[in-house]
């Protein structure tokens, strides 16, 4: 038989019954909508991750991490490196060896504390973040009220907005749309700061007594008894920026909400959690990070690079590393919910059996007819085969367009939920084009299953029976 006669047959028999096959392909076309709104939530999901990681500009970097802080972000390292106790220092020979790797472009340290600041005689408590120069070229501080440092040792500081509207005495809004950062600046920019921190000071004598005390190295000849003091100081920072940063995406040197120059920062010494747990190394003036920040020419080099500095026994941690993970849950959670979505189509698929089944008993005699004519078996399987795959793929269609519909409302829905809740909106529902494909395949597929049985029920019947049953 050929495929334009298989194929007009087969849409003719369709026609006969038509309230039943349309039943039968709107109970497909339920499946598939079911099946497509639960992909395109998992997918949505995972696209939305990817945004929030992507605004964090921290793609092209490697957090560095020495293993004696017991904070290890990859708990494997932790148990095929070299013991804590046993493990390389991150300070500043560290830093400038890291720096010189092929295919680095930068590494400085993460220099972070919480300390006060006084703005017209009023003190707030916050944290305060070292920023090199490259940092002017993040997307985070484009958009910077006011601007960047003018040097790295200039006495300068960069709030973050929430931080701004502290120091004017304005209620921080939780709609992010809803702050004017211009309005924030213009009263601030040029005003000055004075903040209050704790500088680590070496000195020569166990017994020096500071206004904020001092921590002796025990047991070190070779320090001949040195210990380092912790000195109250005062630094006047002038506001120059206002930035409109956004705290819940916030990672790296930008969570924090004053901004200093890295190179001021270095020098003023402030006392750090790592000079308590390396204590000999505090008191000979060289400092030790509690993390490096490294930035490379090209994200595709993050695995190289992240290689060679595990090699000198040191952690790791990059965005790529965490994208990874998150790959994994996705792969899971999508195959639940296509696991899922597919208990619909299953159901439709009976349903397909049973209208086929049916068909059968309606048209023995057509069926005795065409055997009788010449007709064989392979023609009457092909027959009911078209006849469901037909079904499949316009339950398919339907099934797609009735899953995006689905999709676009509950995320209307959902956005004006957080809308009113004074959030921004997002979009949780992506519907790919690749996803569109496999559904509509995926919905011919099952229904060319579901045939199998009818057409094989179809192509056994005696000719002569069938002729007889009427």
């Amino acid at each position: 038989m050929r495929l334009p006669d298989l194929a007009e047959l087969a849409v003719r028999n369709l026609r006969e019954s038509l309230l039943r096959n349309s039943l039968t392909t709107i109970g497909i076309s339920v499946g598939v909508a079911s099946l497509v709104a639960m992909l395109s939530l998992g997918i949505g999901l995972q696209q939305l991750a990817s945004r929030r990681l992507m605004k964090s500009g921290l793609f092209d970097t490697v957090v560095v991490t020495s293993r004696r802080d017991l904070r290890s972000f990859n708990r494997e390292e932790e148990r095929t490196g070299p013991a804590p106790g046993e493990s390389r220092i991150l300070d500043e020979p560290t830093r400038r060896e890291i720096e010189h790797l092929p295919n680095v472009l930068e590494a400085y340290p993460d220099i972070r504390f919480i300390t006060e600041l006084r703005y017209e005689d009023k003190p707030h408590i916050t944290t305060v973040a070292a920023l090199p120069a490259s940092a002017k070229s993040n997307d985070a501080f484009e958009a910077v009220q006011g601007h960047f440092f003018s040097s790295d040792m200039a006495p300068e500081a960069i709030l973050q907005k929430t931080f701004a509207e502290e120091l004017l005495g304005r209620t921080p809004k939780p709609g992010l749309d809803e702050t004017n950062v211009a309005e924030l600046a213009a009263p601030l920019l040029g005003k000055e700061l004075t903040m209050r921190y704790a500088q680590r000071e070496v000195s020569q004598s166990t017994a020096a007594t500071t206004a904020l005390g001092s921590v002796a190295v025990p047991g070190n000849e070779s320090l001949g008894g040195a210990a380092y003091s912790v000195v109250s100081r005062e630094q006047k920072l002038t506001i120059v920026g206002v930035a409109d940063l956004d705290p819940e995406s916030m990672r790296g040197p930008t969570r924090a909400r004053v901004f200093l120059p890295l190179k001021l920062a270095e020098s003023l010494h402030v006392m750090q959690p790592t000079d308590l747990r390396e204590v000999s190394r505090a008191a000979t003036d060289q400092p030790v990070y509690s993390s490096i920040t490294v930035r490379v020419n090209n994200p595709a080099q993050i695995r190289a690079i992240e290689d060679a500095i595990k090699k000198m026994g040191l952690n790791t941690f990059s965005i790529l590393d965490a994208t990874r993970s998150l790959q994994q849950f996705f792969a899971v959670l999508d195959l639940f919910l296509g696991i899922f979505g597919s208990l619909a189509l299953a159901v439709a698929s009976i349903g397909i059996v049973n209208t086929l089944v049916m068909a059968i008993l309606e048209r023995r005699r057509e069926i005795g007819i065409m055997k009788a004519i010449g007709a064989s078996d392979g023609d009457v399987k092909k027959l009911f085969f078209a006849e469901a795959g037909a079904m499949g793929i316009l339950g398919g269609i339907v099934g797609v367009a009735l899953g995006w519909a689905i999709g676009q409302v509950i995320n209307l829905g959902t956005n004006v939920y957080l809308k009113r809740q004074s959030l921004p909106p997002e979009h949780f529902w992506s519907v790919p084009w690749w996803l569109v494909g496999a559904a509509i395949l995926f919905a011919f597929i099952v229904s060319l299953a579901a045939g199998l049985y009818p057409a094989g029920r179809a192509a056994r019947l005696d000719p002569v029976q069938a002729l007889r049953y009427e």
